[in-house]
């Protein structure tokens, strides 16, 4: 599995990459904030909703702490998609939040 820092997500985010960020928290944790380009797709309802999401794209996945957001990226991985997990999630975050 692949896995980046959030310092190195913030740096790209600063360098204006485009980027896709998924935050895979239930949508009462997200209303506390959440890194401004980030689409919430819950842990509990990606399996029914990967049609949502790009196959040609590359995304980064991110949760709470990292645990969540590494089942997604396993999850998404078997069904073919390019994903890299956020360690530490949110808890580790430092950026902008929305």
């Amino acid at each position: 599995m692949k896995q980046i820092s959030t310092k190195e997500l913030e740096a790209m985010l600063a360098s204006e990459a485009d980027v896709s960020i998924i935050d895979v928290r239930e949508a009462e944790e997200v209303a506390e904030g959440k890194i401004p380009a980030a689409k919430n797709i819950p842990l509990s309802l990606l399996e029914f909703r990967t049609q949502d999401i790009n196959r040609k794209k590359e995304h980064i996945i991110v949760c709470r702490s990292g645990a969540r957001s590494g089942q997604a990226t396993m999850f998404l991985e078997e069904k073919g998609f390019n994903v890299t997990n956020m360690v530490g999630g949110m808890l580790e975050w430092e950026g902008e939040v929305k």
